[in-house]
């Protein structure tokens, strides 16, 4: 989403930086949502949702997952919304993300016309501000210093 806003407010955008960012609809995105998709009809697995989207928990799941499982949508890619992407670019991934490989990051980074920082962390999932928090803090301040002072 990030990228789109991007895209279409090039004017009024300074930077972006993205986390675990999808750039289309790949094998891995396919079965990590199917997977998570049975995962979440646990209640303790929905409950952990929950804690983060309330009473929406259910429709967020069931939009996230319909939409990407479905037919009409395995074709998608901000392909043609990245060139139009001229700010700096922060793009952070985990090279253990199940919802999608480093092609993601490359396909983002190859395809922006802005300047890109790219890092892809090692022995990380698809949350890493959770999973390697202080990582993700400290090349964020960094991308920061350099890109907004």
């Amino acid at each position: 989403m990030a990228l789109t806003a991007a895209a279409h407010a090039a004017a009024a955008c300074k930077a972006v930086i993205t986390e675990a960012a999808q750039a289309f609809v790949e094998p891995r995105t396919v079965t990590g949502i199917e997977r998570a998709k049975v995962l979440f009809q646990q209640a303790e697995q929905f409950d952990r949702l929950a804690k983060w989207h309330g009473s929406k928990a259910a429709w967020v799941l069931n939009a996230w997952t319909e939409t990407w499982l479905s037919p009409e949508f395995a074709t998608w890619s901000l392909e043609q919304v990245l060139p139009s992407v001229e700010c700096p670019i922060l793009v952070i991934h985990g090279d253990q993300d199940e919802y999608g490989s480093v092609a993601f990051p490359e396909f983002i980074r190859d395809h922006v016309a802005g300047p890109v920082e790219m890092h892809v962390l090692r022995g990380c999932g698809h949350v890493p501000h959770r999973e390697q928090p202080e990582r993700v803090l400290d090349l964020v301040t960094q991308f920061g210093s350099k890109t907004l002072s």
